[in-house]
């Protein structure tokens, strides 16, 4: 019955709506300047009025006071990409295991777990009977190689003196170059097990930072027996980590190394931007992928080894010749929308949307390139605008 109703009263609803629109117009969107008249004349003709933009009626201090921003749609690059699921890893490139080398009893520990070291720095020392040994042969070589030299020094001088035969004076150099190999010798084996061979202590074993990095294991004590090969710390240098993923057979072809990839987490809002590194040349045998990584930087710290994390790696670039922010589409009666910038206020644009990247969208039709429109806070001119809305409902 309501139905019937409106058909035979037209004119009676145009002139209410005007009305109400014209109470309105000081503080909730408006008809742009100029359409109110327009559609009246065009009702009193008997034609049916085309679908108007609405303008939402902002004085300048109002939207400063909102902190809406405007720009310019411009053309842009978009990038397309595929998202992969992976966590961050320890840089195996600068990550090592400590093992003393030598079998000992742990004297002191000087390092902690979670210490940033630098290199050089030490971090542990054990007493081996060991390393006590070669620096007992170091020192008896060194002094053989000293009384060489002094018989060296002697038969040479005797020998220019016409005092002894030249074959002594051979003997002697031959004996001194020989002192000099043992000793060389002893040196060797000494800095082979990581050991100087000048010590108070002959059976000190130090052990020390090969990198500036964080104490990331610790498996030592005091007073503990170690054997050659335990692995006593792990040290890894955490300023870049590996972000590792798994690509499917099917998008082994998109990916490559060299490729932008952006990584981010949804554990805080942080995001880093760096390259493919590595693609595995084969497929596991139990999940048919293969594992690939990008190289982070870590200045801060903020990506731990464990944390999951979404890998996107750009896979195309496409030219667009209008585009927007992202964050300006808003949706308006379930068409996308974006507010453009008037004199007096934004009028509602609705947009029809192409490609579309992180944080611009390709626009294909419904705005020119170099219109200005609202790129900051438009949730405040879609809630000023839902506003209106109930009021015209009443």
């Amino acid at each position: 019955m309501a139905k019937h109703k409106n058909k035979q009263h037209p004119m009676m609803w145009t002139a209410a709506g005007l009305c109400v629109a014209l109470l309105l117009a000081p503080a909730y969107p408006a008809q742009a300047a100029g359409e109110a008249d327009h559609g009246h004349a065009e009702t009193e003709q008997g034609a049916e009025a085309p679908k108007e933009q609405e303008k939402i009626a902002l004085t300048p201090e109002q939207i400063a006071v909102a902190g809406i921003k405007s720009e310019a749609a411009a053309p842009a690059a978009l990038a397309t990409s595929v998202q992969f699921p992976g966590e961050i890893k320890f840089n195996a490139d600068r990550t090592a295991h400590v093992v003393p080398r030598m079998a000992g009893v742990v004297q002191s520990v000087s390092a902690d777990l979670g210490q940033q070291v630098k290199k050089g720095e030490l971090l542990a020392t054990l007493s081996s009977s060991a390393l006590s040994e070669l620096r007992s042969e170091w020192l008896a070589a060194a002094k053989r190689r000293d009384l060489a030299a002094q018989t060296h020094r002697r038969e040479l001088r005797l020998w220019q003196e016409k005092v002894s035969a030249e074959q002594d004076y051979q003997a002697a150099r031959t004996a001194l170059q020989e002192a000099d190999i043992a000793v060389q010798n002893a040196e060797q084996k000494l800095r082979t097990v990581g050991a100087e061979p000048r010590s108070k202590d002959l059976g000190s074993l130090e052990i020390r930072a090969p990198f500036d990095g964080v104490v990331v294991e610790k498996h030592i004590a005091l007073g503990e027996a170690l054997p050659d090969n335990a692995s006593i710390f792990t040290l890894s240098d955490l300023r870049t980590v590996w972000a590792e993923f798994v690509i499917a057979p099917k998008d082994l072809q998109d990916v490559r190394v060299g490729e932008a990839a952006s990584v981010s987490s949804a554990a805080f809002a942080g995001k880093a931007e760096g390259t493919v590194s590595y693609i595995g040349s084969l497929l596991g045998q139990q999940t048919r992928t293969a594992t690939a990584r990008v190289t982070l930087e870590n200045p801060d710290m903020a990506w731990r080894p464990g944390l999951f994390v979404s890998v996107d790696v750009v896979t195309r670039m496409s030219d667009a010749a209008v585009t927007v922010a992202a964050d300006a589409v808003q949706t308006v009666d379930n068409e996308p929308t974006v507010f453009v910038e008037v004199p007096g206020g934004f009028l509602v644009q609705p947009v029809k949307l192409g490609k579309a990247s992180d944080d611009r969208v390709e626009v294909l039709s419904g705005l020119a390139p170099g219109t200005r429109y609202a790129v900051e806070n438009t949730f405040v001119l879609k809630s000023e605008l839902g506003k209106a809305g109930a009021e015209h409902a009443h």
